[in-house]
C-alpha cells in the first residue's frame, strides 16, 4: 500500500477587496510562490475571491444592501475567466489548489454561493462545494448549497475533501467526508473579530480543526483570511467605529493539524504569510487502530446516515422532440 508524502501550504492573507480579477492574480502569484517552496497542495481562505461581507455584521440589512450589490458585481461564475487565472497557475506549477469564492448563480442576479473550488494539478476544476448553511448574519448574503459538493476527490496526494468555516462544526457533514475515505481535509475560514466579545475566533478555528483531525485520524489544512487596511477603510465609510470592531486580535488562525489532533507546523495567528507542513499519510494508520469511526469503531447496525447528493436547480425543463424526430402518423389518422 502506497500512501503519499507531500508538502502542504496554507495561505493567510486578504483579498484585493471586491476585485475578483486582481484577487485571482494575487492567488496565482501565491500559488507560484508556494510551489517554488515545494508545496503540492495550496489552500486559500473562505470566499477569498473577492470579499467577505463584514458589512452584514456591523450595520443593519437596509444599510448593507448596496454592499450586497457590490459583492454581486465582484462575484464570479464557474468556470470563468477570473478563476482560469488560478487554474493556469495550478497547471503551470503542477499543484492542487483549493480556493474560496463568491460564486454567482448562472440564472439569477440575486443569488450567491459561498463556494470552495477544487483545482487539480492539470489546471482542471475537479469540483466545487457550496457552503450548506450560511452562518448567522451570512444569511443576508449567501444561499444554502446542496449535497452535490459533499465529495472526496481521489488525487495524487490522497483523498481530498473540504468544508467552509462553520460547516466544520457540522458533525454529519464532516462524517460524510470521512466515510468517503477522506485523509486530507481543507478547512477555509475568514477572520471574524466582530464575534461576541468573549469569543476567541483563532482558538475556535484551531479547536474545530483539532476535533476533525482527532476524530477522523486525518490531516486538516486550515486557511484563514486577514482584514486589510483597504477593507477597514471601506467599512469606516459605512460605520464610524468599524476600525475598532475589525481590528480585534486573535481573529485569524491558519495551520496544519495531524491525525493525532496536534499541530504539525507553527501556525499563523493574525499575521499574513504562508505556513508549510510536511504531510505523511502513513501517520493516519496507527491512530485508526484505536478509533476508526468509519470502520471498526462504529455500529452501523445501529446508526444509518443517508446523504442526498442530488444537484438542485430552480426548474427542470423538458423540450419536445423536433418534428423530424417525431413518429410518422399512422394510416388510421
Amino acid at each position: 500500500m502506497q500512501l503519499s508524502q507531500f508538502k502542504a501550504a496554507t495561505v493567510q492573507t486578504s483579498p484585493v477587496f471586491l476585485d475578483a480579477q486582481a484577487t485571482c492574480a494575487k492567488a496565482a502569484a501565491l500559488v507560484r510562490k508556494a510551489a517554488d517552496n515545494g508545496a503540492a497542495l495550496v489552500v486559500f481562505p473562505e470566499v477569498f475571491v473577492a470579499a467577505y461581507p463584514y458589512w452584514s455584521w456591523i450595520t443593519d440589512p437596509v444599510s448593507c444592501s448596496p454592499w450586497f450589490e457590490k459583492l454581486v458585481r465582484a462575484s464570479i461564475l464557474l468556470p470563468g475567466p477570473e478563476i482560469e487565472t488560478v487554474c493556469e497557475a495550478a497547471r503551470a506549477c503542477g499543484v492542487h489548489v483549493i480556493i474560496g469564492v463568491n460564486e454567482r448563480s448562472p440564472v439569477s442576479l440575486g443569488t450567491l454561493y459561498n463556494t470552495m473550488v477544487f483545482i487539480g494539478p492539470d489546471g482542471a476544476i475537479m469540483g466545487r462545494h457550496r457552503k450548506l448553511v450560511p452562518t448567522w448574519a451570512e444569511k443576508l448574503t449567501w444561499a444554502p448549497g446542496d449535497g452535490s459538493g459533499l465529495v472526496v476527490y481521489d488525487t495524487a496526494i490522497g483523498p481530498l475533501g473540504g468544508l467552509a468555516c462553520g460547516e466544520n462544526t457540522n458533525t454529519l457533514a464532516r462524517f460524510s467526508l470521512l466515510a468517503q475515505g477522506e485523509l486530507v481535509h481543507a478547512a477555509s475560514y475568514i477572520s471574524l473579530p466582530v464575534a461576541p466579545p468573549d469569543y476567541d475566533m483563532a482558538e475556535a478555528i484551531k479547536v474545530r480543526a483539532m476535533a476533525h483531525s482527532f476524530e477522523g485520524k486525518v490531516f486538516t489544512v486550515v486557511s484563514c483570511s486577514t482584514i486589510s487596511e483597504e477593507i477597514i477603510a471601506a467599512m469606516e465609510g459605512l460605520v464610524p467605529d468599524a476600525r475598532e470592531k475589525l481590528q480585534r486580535k486573535n481573529s485569524a488562525y491558519s495551520g496544519v493539524i495531524g491525525p493525532d489532533g496536534r499541530e504539525v507546523c507553527a501556525p499563523l495567528i493574525d499575521e499574513e504569510g504562508i505556513a508549510y507542513a510536511d504531510i505523511d499519510l502513513s501517520r493516519c494508520i496507527q491512530p485508526k487502530q484505536m478509533h476508526d469511526i468509519i470502520g471498526h469503531y462504529n455500529r452501523f447496525d445501529i446508526f444509518d446516515l443517508t446523504v442526498d447528493r442530488t444537484p438542485r436547480a430552480p426548474v427542470t425543463l423538458f423540450d419536445p422532440a423536433p418534428e423530424s424526430e417525431a413518429e410518422p402518423a399512422s394510416d388510421a389518422d
